[in-house]
């Protein structure tokens, strides 16, 4: 610029240091300088994670464990740890594993049934049959004589003849039959009022309910028929 013959030259250009638009020109004496966008949007959460990371002990992975060093947790028995893997190798892994692993323990189960039913084992009996009052129950009706355990044969024999044409024996097959039936119920009754009273004495604070009428219904098979098998003999006192 030229003022009454002499040229002015200015000394110190002036330049916005902020953003453009948001301050006019002039207005800062500091020289410019270009900001990055990665300073301004940078995560607070790197820079906290940053530290944390380096204040972390380094370890040597190749570097092998001492093997007197205590391993966080106890060591498991060997009956234990045996018992861990086999219940994993055992595990079913598919839906059909599982439906054949249920068959062949129901199978098992049925088949110790099948043997204690003959045995008289206690352990895997049904469960109407399990107890000490049942099973001396069974006892009581295996060691005397009842007239119900016949009442199949006679039955039998009372059709045959009442399958005759001839009238006097079908009148004797109707005879025969309300005298059998008179007897049976004659002989239930007695068995019921002796083994009530034999319960009473022999197990005064068990549970005995329904262990009349399964003895009742035990008298009605025949000796060689009856599950589980007879553990004592005709006339053995229970």
């Amino acid at each position: 610029m030229t003022v009454g013959g002499v040229r002015i030259v200015p000394s110190v250009l002036l330049q916005t240091t902020g953003v453009a638009g948001s301050f006019p020109a002039g207005l800062g004496t500091k020289p410019a300088e270009a900001v990055p966008l990665g300073f301004v949007f940078r995560s607070r959460a790197k820079e906290e994670k940053a530290p944390a990371a380096a204040k972390a002990p380094v370890t040597d992975s190749s570097q092998p464990r001492d093997p007197q060093a205590p391993k966080g947790r106890p060591t498991p028995k060997r009956s234990e740890a045996r018992t861990q893997r086999r219940s994993v190798a055992n595990t079913p892994t598919t839906r059909k594993e599982a439906a054949k692993r249920a068959r062949e323990e129901r199978r098992t189960a049925l088949a110790r049934q099948r043997e204690a039913l003959a045995s008289g084992d206690e352990r895997y009996l049904p469960a109407r049959d399990k107890g000490p009052v049942r099973r001396f129950a069974r006892d009581f009706i295996d060691s005397r004589f009842n007239i119900a355990e016949y009442f199949l044969p006679m039955a039998v024999l009372i059709l045959v003849l009442s399958m005759v044409r001839v009238a006097s024996l079908q009148n004797v097959a109707l005879l025969l039959w309300l005298f059998v039936i008179v007897l049976i119920v004659f002989d239930s009754f007695v068995t019921a009022f002796r083994l009530k009273k034999a319960l009473r004495e022999r197990f005064p604070d068990d549970n005995k309910r329904g262990a009349v009428a399964y003895a009742l219904m035990r008298s009605l098979q025949m000796r060689r028929l009856r599950l589980p098998k007879p553990q004592v003999k005709r006339g053995e006192r229970p």
